[in-house]
């Protein structure tokens, strides 16, 4: 009697299987991973973006100079965003010793994150009181056009 040497459909399958299982776990350890990554690039941008408006407009009183295409091409960045939106800057209408860092094209779970996201040295952000963010926005447009501001100045 021979006997054949081979694997077996169902030991296939079973290990066909087992690489399913491994694949969505890793798939979901990238996304989670990618999600981060943005958010940390972001927090990284705005304070660059910060950190730039105030060096070159730090001397005046106020901020009603203000201007996108200049302030960007000063400090050397895009106005991209990694969500595929925009940032804006704007001096706050009601106080021109302030302006406003908008963050654009997010949806609706990283909305939520930067809003409750504690951006110190922003006007609103405390330490107690329970507010600790310093951030607003509407969360539910649900098509990635959700808008965060950002207030920054005195």
């Amino acid at each position: 009697m021979r006997q054949e040497s081979g694997r077996s459909m169902i030991e296939m399958l079973g290990v066909l299987a087992i690489m399913g299982v491994i694949t969505v776990g890793a798939i979901g350890m990238i996304s989670a991973a990618t999600r981060t990554q943005k958010r940390n690039t972001v927090n990284d941008e705005v304070i660059q973006i910060t950190t730039g408006v105030r060096q070159l407009l730090g001397e005046y009183d106020d901020f009603s100079n203000i201007n996108n295409a200049t302030i960007f091409g000063a400090i050397g960045m895009s106005a991209k965003n990694p969500y595929g939106g925009t940032y804006e800057l704007a001096v706050n209408p009601s106080n021109s010793r302030q302006f406003i860092v908008s963050i654009h094209g997010l949806s609706d779970a990283d909305c939520k994150y930067f809003v409750t996201k504690a951006w110190s040295d922003s006007v609103g952000y405390r330490t107690s009181n329970g507010k600790s963010s310093g951030a607003s926005g509407t969360c539910n447009a649900g098509d990635d056009s959700n808008v965060v501001t950002i207030i920054y100045g005195e």
